[in-house]
């Protein structure tokens, strides 16, 4: 595959997503509990609106984060599947290679 036909994938929103320190933060929060924009927006209180607001949709596009309206509010909660698939991937497979090592040094 070379590299112009490359489209960025899901894992790849994922990635992307989680470079952020203030979105991996914002995943922490809703770890914790669903929050609503609002509640998220008071929690980052260093940061505008619009910021938070512009990190929200990055973990949404990559399917990190869903919501819902309630009236005139809107509530986020983490949706696990993405970084599930990421770790079904990526840290799992690495993670049985070292025990075997770690087995086989050990015999």
């Amino acid at each position: 595959m070379s590299v112009e036909s490359h489209k960025p994938s899901d894992d790849d929103r994922v990635f992307k997503a989680l470079a952020s320190p203030v979105r991996r933060s914002i995943l922490d929060a809703l770890k914790e509990a669903p929050r609503t924009t609002g509640a998220l927006c008071d929690l980052f209180g260093d940061l505008d609106r619009t910021t938070v607001l512009q990190h929200l949709r990055v973990l949404e596009a990559a399917e990190l984060v869903t919501g819902r309206r309630v009236g005139r509010e809107r509530h986020l909660a983490l949706a696990p599947v993405p970084i599930k698939r990421i770790h079904d991937r990526w840290i799992d497979g690495y993670t049985r290679a070292a025990v075997d090592l770690l087995a086989r040094l050990d015999t």
